[in-house]
């Protein structure tokens, strides 16, 4: 039996049934915009997932407030506490602190991974501390700040120039078709794979692999973030070799007083799994089974927050170390919200209740991998296994 639902939450829905010289279905020419799907029994509409500017049918059902409406719901919520907010940073970075400086300094390899470990969860949400004060979420205005998460991100492989300039380009080009990895991993259509040359796919599939994620601390932070922004402009990024010798001198000093060991467990074991923590919740965010990618015509923050972002469920142990991240859909919205207050304003607002999710489990962080592409005509991210099916299925038609 083929059920064959229209590509579209905006669009009727067309089924069909089939069965061995039997073939049910109903009268589609009553629908002229209908596509049929080359190869499948399947139909969309290449117009249902953008609205029609010209129609006069609402987007949302009425009441259900959007764009910019949504917008201003949630300003409200960008009012932070600016105790809490000195509470929540001081608590974390002396937490951190304490767990790495343990690692170095007790004895034993149990409990000094255990420690390592500690302090590479606390280092996420150190992060994501970091990365609100930059949005201007927390804090706003405070010297002090800026000058504990400046030297934060010295030591940290994220110096604030680069780290600015590659994230607020994130934001204002997630949901939309790149090839390029800038702020993000690159995301191209089926049709563009298609066209690709051996060399071309092959870069592709290297930039958005698993072991990129794996060694995020090498590919992502001292690379992405920090050596290649410093080759391009050495003049702009001066801050990014700054960060490349707080690093390494870091290192230097705890191996030559202290040895590999406190090397190891203090700095490299714990950044390595922050760090791929890090770059796989942010993979995560934007690469997604249900992800949606707009056209540039249709394309929004509003649209990009709530359709190309995602929610990720987390218990909440691991909702405390990432700092409440995986409320992206929220922080999408609007970045100037703390992050001690997403939960608040997701559970205020009905319309941000039903996002798209994923989680840590195996099967979930599986689909985020395998959606590689997106098909313009099916309207979904797909696997490479499942682009090239459709490739010779246009071949043999």
């Amino acid at each position: 039996m083929l059920l064959c639902p229209l590509i579209s939450a905006h669009a009727q829905i067309s089924v069909g049934i089939g069965f061995p010289g039997v073939n049910i279905g109903i009268n589609v020419s009553a629908y002229p915009g209908l596509v049929l799907v080359p190869g499948y029994p399947v139909y969309y509409d290449p117009r249902g997932a953008i609205p029609n500017k010209d129609s006069d049918s609402p987007e949302h059902n009425a009441g259900v407030r959007v764009a910019r409406e949504l917008l201003l719901a949630t300003r409200p919520f960008e009012q932070e506490s600016v105790t809490r907010s000195w509470w929540y940073v001081s608590s974390t970075f002396a937490l951190m602190i304490a767990a790495l400086a343990g690692a170095g300094a007790v004895s034993g390899w149990p409990m000094r991974t255990l420690l390592s470990v500690l302090g590479a969860l606390v280092m996420v949400r150190a992060f994501i501390t970091y990365h609100d004060f930059m949005h201007g979420a927390i804090l706003r205005g405070s010297r002090l700040a800026s000058v504990l998460f400046n030297l934060y991100g010295a030591f940290a492989l994220t110096p604030t120039r680069s780290w600015k300039q590659s994230h607020n380009y994130h934001h204002s080009h997630v949901g939309q078709i790149s090839p390029t990895a800038i702020g993000a991993f690159p995301i191209i259509t089926t049709r563009m794979w298609q066209a690709a040359s051996r060399a071309q796919r092959a870069r592709y599939r290297a930039s958005r692999h698993p072991l990129i994620v794996l060694f995020g601390y090498i590919t992502v932070f001292a690379f992405s973030i920090c050596l290649l922004p410093l080759l391009r402009d050495p003049r702009k990024h001066w801050d990014s070799a700054v960060s490349l010798l707080a690093h390494g001198g870091l290192i230097s000093v705890l191996w030559v007083f202290g040895g590999f060991d406190v090397a190891f467990f203090v700095v490299l074991l714990p950044m390595t799994l922050a760090a791929m923590l890090g770059s796989y919740l942010f993979f995560a965010q934007h690469s997604f089974k249900h992800m949606y990618i707009c056209s540039p015509e249709a394309w929004s923050f509003y649209r990009a927050a709530l359709r190309s972002s995602s929610y990720i469920r987390l218990n909440k142990v691991m909702q405390w170390f990432t700092g409440n991240i995986g409320y992206h859909h929220v922080h999408h919205l609007n970045v100037r919200i703390p992050f001690y207050r997403l939960p608040e304003a997701m559970a205020a607002m009905p319309e941000l209740q039903s996002p798209a999710t994923t989680s840590l489990a195996p099967r979930e962080i599986l689909d985020c991998f395998r959606s590689s592409l997106w098909d313009e005509d099916l309207q979904r991210m797909m696997s490479y296994r499942e682009a090239g099916k459709l490739m010779r299925i246009d071949r043999k038609g």
